[in-house]
């Protein structure tokens, strides 16, 4: 019985198309070195005007960045934090901190993440009962003047 020779073009195990390299010859190496060597370029040597030669170049220093300016901690108090916002009727619900008290006529300044405004405390409410003024832990209405999210601070401005 005769047996088959495999095919000399495909080889078990290699992908299609890649060919093997050719034996590298003294030659083409001697090539490959005088091109590197002829590639390097020459540096040539600027002219220096006898004006900018006295003249003295410093390194710059370390980056410095632009901070924003702090809000004037004496004219704001944080009082309290946003816990629910009602849309259909503009009211946000708040909760204040321990120590801090509010009443209708303060100036409040409400900042968040995408919220910062300012108002005047117009109304006050709680359990649906107008109060002129709230203390510490109690949750209550105050109508806005924009929109409020969760998580908002409040602030109280002093004039």
């Amino acid at each position: 019985m005769a047996t088959r020779r495999k095919a000399k073009g495909k080889a078990k195990g290699k992908a299609k198309g890649k060919r093997k390299k050719a034996a590298a010859t003294k030659t083409a190496t001697r090539r490959k070195a005088a091109r590197k060597t002829k590639t390097t370029s020459k540096k040539t040597a600027k002219k220096v005007s006898s004006r900018s030669a006295s003249i003295k170049k410093t390194k710059p220093t370390a980056k410095t960045s632009v901070k924003p300016a702090p809000q004037p901690a004496s004219r704001e108090q944080r009082i309290g934090v946003v816990t629910h916002y009602y849309s259909h009727l503009s009211v946000a619900i708040m909760r204040l901190e321990p120590g801090t008290t509010l009443q209708i006529g303060d100036q409040i300044h409400i900042h968040g993440h995408t919220t910062d405004f300012t108002q005047k405390v117009d109304s006050l409410e709680v359990d649906h009962a107008p109060v002129t003024e709230v203390g510490p832990n109690d949750d209550f209405g105050l109508k806005v003047i924009e929109h409020a999210r969760e998580h908002d601070a409040v602030f109280k401005v002093r004039l």
